[in-house]
């Protein structure tokens, strides 16, 4: 993964907002996702660009698709 010049901020508060539903800190999605915490961190505040392979880890551990996932992005994008 790598810091991202142009913010992800939807992702993140896509990946946030999952989160904050299923009642999980970011130390419990890291874990459950295979990351760190901040890395998690990184990516909720849009910092960096995380690879497919992390963003399905994600949304694996947040037990959602990837194309749930997508769409509240979607909507955190508009």
């Amino acid at each position: 993964m790598r810091r991202s010049e142009q913010p992800q901020a939807a992702l993140g508060n896509a990946i946030r907002e999952l989160r904050a539903k299923r009642g999980l800190t970011q130390e419990e999605l890291a874990h459950d996702a295979g990351i760190t915490t901040g890395t998690l961190s990184l990516i909720e505040r849009g910092q960096a660009n995380p690879t497919w392979g992390t963003v399905r880890s994600i949304a694996a551990a947040l037990e959602t698709s990837m194309a749930q996932l997508g769409k509240l992005v979607d909507r955190h994008d508009s």
